[in-house]
Order: C-alpha cells, then sequence, then structure tokens
C-alpha cells in the first residue's frame, strides 16, 4: 500500500500535491480529473489511483498497469498562469521531472524519446498524456498523466517499445513514496521555468534524447516519413530532415530507421 504520510514527509512543493487524492480505482486519473462532477478544482492537485480500469496513453491506446506496483497519477493545472501559448512545454517539462528524478535517486542515466516517452537502456519505463479542455478559444484547464513503471515485473501484450520498469533495470523493489515525491517536487520546479526560461527546458530535454541526428521513422495513423531527427523546435514539434527540406512533424510515433 502506498504510504501517504512517508509521502508528504519527502515532498517540498507549495501547490503541485498539496491537494492529493489517493483512489484504489478509478477509470483513468486524467478522466477523475476532467469529471464535471468531482470537487477537485484546486490548481496542483494530484490523483493517485492504484488501479486504473481504463487507464490510457496517447491515441486512446490502453495503458495496463498492475495495481499497487506503479505510480499512476494525474496533476490538474487550471490557473491562468499556465494555461498560455507555452502549454505544449509543460508536455516535455513533464517527462524531464521524471527523468532527472529517477536520475537523482538511482544514478542510472535516462533518455527521452519524443514527444513523451520516458527510457532506461532503451526500454520504456513512463509515458505522459497532457489533455486539456478549452472555454471558447482560450485554454481551461490542463492535466498531465503520469504512468511510470515502478516495481512490476511482468508485462503482456504487444509494444511498440518495450517495457521495463525500475525495479527491473535496478534489481531492486523501489521506494514508491520517495519517487513521487521527488518527481512532483521536481516538476513544480520545473514548472516554473515553463514561461521564465522554456528553452532551457527544451535545452535540457534535448540533452536527455539520444535520438536527435539519426535516421528515423515517424508513423503517424497508416503513414510512415523517413528522415533525420534535425532537432525540436520552439514549441517542442519535431523537425525531419529529408531531401534538404526541413518538415515540422506535429504527431507521430518515433522510431530508429536502418
Amino acid at each position: 500500500m502506498f504510504n501517504i504520510e512517508v509521502f508528504d514527509i519527502k515532498l517540498d512543493t507549495e501547490f503541485i500535491g498539496r491537494n492529493f487524492i489517493y483512489c484504489e480505482e478509478v477509470d483513468s486519473t486524467n478522466s477523475a480529473l476532467f469529471d464535471k462532477g468531482n470537487k477537485f478544482n484546486q490548481n496542483g492537485t494530484v490523483l493517485l489511483a492504484e488501479k486504473q480500469i481504463k487507464g490510457k496513453g496517447r491515441k486512446d491506446r490502453t495503458w495496463y498497469s498492475a495495481k499497487d506496483q506503479n505510480l499512476t497519477f494525474s496533476i490538474l493545472l487550471n490557473s491562468k498562469k499556465y494555461l498560455n501559448e507555452n502549454s505544449s512545454i509543460i508536455n516535455f517539462g513533464t517527462s524531464l521531472a521524471v527523468a532527472l528524478s529517477i536520475e537523482n535517486l538511482f544514478q542510472v542515466r535516462v533518455n527521452l524519446k519524443w514527444p513523451n516517452d520516458v527510457l532506461i537502456n532503451g526500454k520504456k519505463t513512463a509515458g505522459i498524456l497532457l489533455e486539456s479542455t478549452s472555454k471558447g478559444n482560450k485554454l481551461d484547464k490542463i492535466v498531465i498523466g503520469v504512468g511510470l513503471n515502478v516495481n512490476q515485473t511482468f508485462f503482456q501484450g504487444n509494444f511498440n517499445v518495450q517495457p521495463t520498469s525500475i525495479k527491473l533495470e535496478l534489481n531492486h523493489p523501489i521506494d514508491r513514496e520517495n519517487l513521487l515525491a521527488e518527481i512532483l517536487n521536481n516538476f513544480e520546479e520545473i514548472l516554473e521555468k515553463v514561461n521564465s526560461e522554456p528553452k532551457w527546458i527544451l535545452n535540457d530535454w534535448r540533452s536527455h534524447c539520444n535520438l536527435i541526428g539519426d535516421k528515423i521513422s515517424v508513423t503517424e495513423d497508416d503513414k510512415i516519413k523517413y528522415g533525420i531527427f534535425e532537432d525540436i523546435d520552439d514549441n517542442g514539434y519535431l523537425l525531419l530532415k529529408s531531401n534538404n527540406k526541413i518538415e515540422k512533424i506535429h504527431f507521430g510515433d518515433v522510431s530508429i530507421s536502418s
């Protein structure tokens, strides 16, 4: 069981996670925070669930997570401070917060795969799903979902990227309470740079992405594009170089191309 008291001692934030909701089971943590019938409206609210019945990743893919083994949680942002043109940077800041937290606690190199995967030894240990709602043409609410494989040791199904967990890579059980607190501490610190230093976030993200400069394929629905992963732009879009032309990629699954 997740020990909330231990987690609270480790948490060192001003507002992220100060309203903390622990659930045994929900459809999905993102959906729970979007539910208009709930009372979770405080900026920085974090909802952690031990089991998701309908956990989801990008493109409505199912996210499977063993109960009581991992960290599946969502963060609510509804302050106008973050609901602006820099909101796309929050996605990169979240994956960076997860990566830095794992590196800080366990001294293991973590890589980031565009747009939102966290890898250890080339295997996926976490994914990020950022969703939002709008009123008119203005953002009203952002919810960032994080699925992090912590102590799970068996993964069933077919995957685009081989999954792993921190426990599998380090060969020992992981303290989930300390890890979640570290992630939220880092997330709040990075979040404060979204408006003031967005290029710092993107540069640090780049330093964790080992595919930049490589030949890649980008798959979106039934279309596959090939080229060189040239860079990401100031909004985090992938720049694909092919035939001496640069194409801006907004969505897609990236793989190394032979």
